[in-house]
């Protein structure tokens, strides 16, 4: 097996819907937490949301899988955007990545974990058998 990131990106916003496309992707399971929003953010940011929307007009859907415990703050992000979450996940365990994925209807050969770290988003990815996609820690662009 091996344990590294498929593909590595700076931020998400990079993966464009034409990739997701072009690499045969259903289903991108995406971390929360300084992978799709930084920890002071409380409602999608503008680039987030148009990003949601831009994955989701490709055919591809989305769900948020994050070891954050904090279900009611995680819906309450995720209900503008039209996304649904999955939290505590125990990552790098995959039960939760396995369940989305068949929850899903879509085959684990067209499914990626999006995440920022290697310990719990690509190794959960890895042993859930999709595919891994690593985006550098998010942080204020300014």
């Amino acid at each position: 097996m091996c344990l590294h990131a498929d593909k590595k990106f700076e931020r998400f916003e990079e993966i464009t819907p034409e990739l997701l496309v072009k690499e045969n992707v259903k289903l991108i399971l995406c971390d929360f937490d300084n992978t799709l929003r930084l920890h002071s953010e409380k409602e999608p940011a503008e680039e987030l949301a148009g990003w949601v929307k831009s994955v989701k007009s490709a055919g591809v859907k989305i769900i948020i899988i994050s070891n954050n415990g904090r279900k009611k703050m995680m819906k309450k992000f995720c209900e503008p955007i039209d996304v649904p979450c999955v939290w505590w996940a125990k990552k790098p365990l995959s039960t939760k990545l396995t369940e989305a994925i068949k929850d899903s209807g879509v085959e684990p050969k067209f499914a990626v974990m999006l995440g920022d770290k290697w310990s719990t988003d690509v190794l959960a990815a890895k042993f859930a058998k999709i595919r891994a996609y690593k985006v550098n820690h998010r942080r204020n662009v300014i």
